[in-house]
């Protein structure tokens, strides 16, 4: 019996111990350094790209802001790393960066033999193809011994091998590591056909020199639900961004937005109250102040702002919401209750 009580007070030791190294894990060591550091593409319009200027622009970027802004205070305190489909999952696992914000898709492989961990979906999207239109292409399906440009290590190269393999279709891939180098090798006509993710295909054709010139076909050949990434073994982080991405989501179920949102402070709801800090406690919960989720509505906006200004309709890419509408609106974004 005393055996038994020994080794569970060392079992009820262990667990504290365990406890205590997740709170001092990823988000002190941001806090101690003073920025996030934050993984992305790098070369995706409207998704992360800097501009002219070399300000970071994007989806996916204001995501990694809206981090910021719920760990600091301060949305600017993020520095972008740009990564490679190659390089971004070892850079995460080597503690390169301290979050992964580019267009990755969640699979069981990553989650499971990489050991990563993936927040809530950002965006919603499936592999497509993008061709010119002299081709005459009206069909994937019309692709036999197409040269096919490829991102390299990523799930979209896998994919389109098990198309062209299901259709019993030859195929030539063209491997290209570096996006832009992708994009360019498509655009001088070193391949029939680029694919890749339907939301890059509309970023890419919006920066050519005559996007209407090229089409995207009809076919959309896989599941592509595109997250924010950490570390596993670090629970808190992982809530902190997962929480922020609902956050975006619920604020827009709200109606609160970064004009409102000072407004909204005054409230009757409780709901609201407690998702904007009025009500003290959810900050408490994840180890961040109260005001995180107002920090982050009020500097980043809410993800329909987010969505619009980015690659909506009035953008270059003029993508409709569609699956990333909100589920009161025939959308699949929907958050979790903020209790």
């Amino acid at each position: 019996m005393k055996l038994f009580k020994v080794c569970a007070v060392m079992v009820a030791v262990a667990v504290i111990a365990t406890a205590g190294v997740a709170v001092a894990g990823t988000l002190q060591e941001v806090r101690s350094r003073g920025v996030l550091i934050a993984g992305v593409n790098g070369a995706v319009f409207g998704f992360s790209m800097p501009d002219k200027k070399g300000v970071w622009k994007g989806l996916d970027v204001d995501t990694a802001k809206a981090i910021a802004a719920a760990v600091f205070g301060d949305a600017n305190k993020v520095r972008f790393t740009a990564l490679t489909g190659v390089q971004r999952l070892p850079a995460l696992q080597s503690k390169e960066i301290d979050v992964l914000c580019r267009n990755t898709t969640q699979t069981l492989t990553r989650t499971t033999v990489n050991g990563l961990n993936f927040a809530h979906v950002n965006y919603y999207d499936g592999q497509g193809f993008l061709v010119h239109k002299k081709l005459g292409v009206k069909s994937a399906k019309d692709l036999e011994g197409a040269t096919v440009c490829v991102l390299p290590g990523t799930t979209t190269e896998m994919n389109a091998a098990d198309f062209f393999r299901k259709n019993r279709m030859q195929w030539k891939p063209l491997v290209i590591e570096q996006t832009a180098e992708l994009s360019k090798a498509f655009f001088a006509g070193r391949c029939d056909c680029l694919t890749s993710d339907a939301s890059q295909l509309a970023a890419h054709r919006s920066v050519a020199l005559n996007p209407g010139d090229y089409v995207l076909l009809p076919e959309i050949i896989s599941k592509e639900p595109l997250c924010p990434v950490v570390r596993h073994g670090d629970d808190q982080w992982y809530d902190i961004v997962n929480w922020t991405v609902m956050a975006l989501i619920q604020a827009e179920e709200f109606d609160i937005t970064s004009k409102n949102v000072d407004s909204m402070l005054k409230s009757n709801d409780p709901a609201i109250q407690r998702f904007l800090g009025v009500t003290p406690g959810m900050g408490k919960a994840l180890g961040v102040d109260d005001k995180w989720a107002y920090n982050i509505i009020k500097q980043v906006g809410n993800y329909g702002e987010i969505f619009e200004r980015n690659v909506g309709t009035n953008t270059p890419l003029k993508l409709e919401r569609g699956l990333n509408d909100l589920w009161t609106r025939g959308g699949l974004m929907y958050s979790a209750a903020f209790r």
